[in-house]
């Protein structure tokens, strides 16, 4: 009444009146907003009070089952306040027709101010869950992360467990590996090769290296040891192990071996080559044949020989030679070989009689198409009892390769000497020489260069051949065949195919003579 005492005329305060009347009936019945009644939904983060209802709007009174931890049971918890005009306050009170996990329940209104307060909507319980229900609910509701959790932690083990098992195959096959084959011999898996002669390929190599059992050492030389080994602790085999120093050895007998078509019944088998160490060590192996009567030279100091085991012996030196200087034409063809080390320790006494030609660490190879000859950068020199005189006097023409075949042949008839010694004549009176190496008589058990310059190439001295061969017709053809051989001038020495060609003869008639 202050106010409308305030005014200043009659007309003027029934103006005022009038028009907060209406403002006030308008705001009640929504023309302008209506008020509802709010409590844990009320603006500003009021506790509980009123909020101003946008036209269009809604007052709702809603209701929800929550947990209490101290009643160990779900209670009712109720709720007021205003819902925006938007469809999505709309949609809110549609919201109890939708089931929910918990129970709840809602009731909108906007017919008039505070139209919220006294609703009191009811929960239609379809399931009241425990607390054990709302712990498998819960569950339920993880599942798809648990199953996506034991499914990866099953790849895992699968992927573990596959990882192991190819581990251990891989372990397996350095121990057995699989490019050799559980059964068959070493024969079998060359004999299985390329084709071409030239031994196994690289990797078959080093397996067979790995499959080595060494069993004992049979032999010493300059260039390391020779010992007994198993492969795959049965068949035998010779490891041919050198020293650190004799890596150039290794390596161009290595190169000899694998050479195309080098394989021959007189030539030693060759097998594998590998290098094994732990960095701290080195061991250059070269894997061939065994062959249990060992070498020419140790063989001969036991065995005494009748012509057909003599002319066995020169035949398959002679066969084994001539297969070396001679150079094969074609596709995949065989380079011309000469050793440039031939001695009886160089040369092996296989089972059947025959020998096999061994050490090809100083050989040296002829490509006619190029006219290359292949001298490997190699500081070991051959053996001086054995050398050509022109090789001791540095008269030999390094630019020929029949310059190095012909220092062969001088060797060769040297070996065919320390042979022919060891044969029987006399029938009842039988006489042999003892073994002795060439030049025994006049040079000392290890001659120097000048040792044997003076004997061979200044004195012309060769080995003595005793008398009784000119009684023998094996031996006295073997004898002249030897002399041809060591002739001072080499382009007079015979060939190494015409040895094989002389011998063969020689073979053939002995063999009639014992028929008739």
């Amino acid at each position: 009444m202050a106010a409308l005492s305030a005014c200043t005329g009659q007309r003027g305060c029934k103006y005022g009146l009038w028009l907060g009347l209406v403002v006030f009936v308008a705001r009640f019945f929504g023309v302008l907003g209506i008020i509802c009644y709010c409590d844990g939904h009320c603006p500003d983060g009021k506790q509980n009070g009123t909020c101003e209802l946008r036209p269009g709007g809604y007052c709702f009174s809603a209701v929800e089952e929550v947990w209490d931890s101290e009643l160990r049971e779900y209670v009712p918890e109720w709720s007021f306040g205003c819902l925006p005009p938007a469809e999505s306050g709309f949609m809110q009170c549609k919201g109890n027709q939708v089931p929910h996990y918990l129970d709840k329940s809602i009731i909108c209104c906007n017919h008039t101010a505070l139209c919220n307060k006294d609703l009191f909507p009811e929960i239609t319980y379809k399931s009241r869950p425990t607390m054990e229900t709302d712990t498998r609910m819960v569950i339920a509701s993880g599942a798809p992360l648990i199953i996506l959790v034991v499914a990866l932690s099953a790849a895992l083990v699968i992927v573990v467990i596959a990882v192991g098992i190819m581990y251990h195959k891989c372990r397996k096959k350095e121990r057995d590996p699989c490019l050799v084959q559980s059964q068959g011999t070493l024969k079998d898996l060359i004999d299985q090769s390329s084709g071409s002669g030239s031994g196994l390929p690289l990797l078959v190599q080093q397996t067979i290296a790995k499959q080595l059992a060494m069993s004992q050492c049979v032999g010493k030389g300059r260039y390391g040891e020779v010992w007994l080994a198993r492969w795959r602790g049965g068949e035998k085999v010779a490891v041919k192990v050198f020293f650190t120093l004799e890596e150039a050895s290794w390596f161009r007998e290595t190169e000899i071996y694998q050479t195309v078509l080098m394989r021959h019944d007189n030539i030693l088998g060759f097998i594998a080559a590998d290098i094994k160490g732990t960095g701290s060590w080195t061991q250059m192996l070269l894997i061939t044949d065994y062959h249990d009567r060992g070498s020419l030279h140790d063989y001969l100091q036991t065995t005494v020989l009748d012509h057909q085991a003599l002319l066995t012996i020169c035949s398959s030196i002679a066969s084994g030679i001539a297969h070396l200087h001679t150079e094969i034409f074609g596709t995949q063809g065989k380079p011309a070989i000469a050793h440039r080390d031939i001695k009886s320790r160089n040369i092996l006494v296989k089972r059947n009689g025959e020998c096999a030609i061994a050490d090809f660490g100083l050989a040296v190879r002829y490509f006619s198409e190029s006219g290359d000859i292949d001298i490997a950068p190699n500081t070991r020199v051959g053996t001086r009892r054995y050398m050509a005189p022109e090789v001791l006097d540095e008269t030999l023409n390094t630019s020929s390769f029949d310059a190095f075949k012909m220092a062969d042949m001088y060797s060769v008839g040297l070996v065919f000497w320390e042979a022919c010694r060891r044969c029987v004549t006399g029938g009842k009176n039988s006489m042999v020489e003892p073994y002795a190496l060439p030049y025994h008589d006049v040079v000392p058990n290890d001659p120097d260069f000048e040792d044997m310059r003076l004997v061979v190439c200044v004195k012309r001295l060769r080995p003595v051949i005793p008398t009784r061969w000119d009684n023998d017709a094996v031996l006295y053809a073997l004898s002249k065949m030897m002399s041809e051989c060591w002739h001072p001038n080499p382009p007079v020495r015979l060939t190494a195919l015409r040895v094989k060609k002389t011998l063969s003869k020689l073979h053939i008639d002995n063999i009639s003579i014992k028929i008739v």
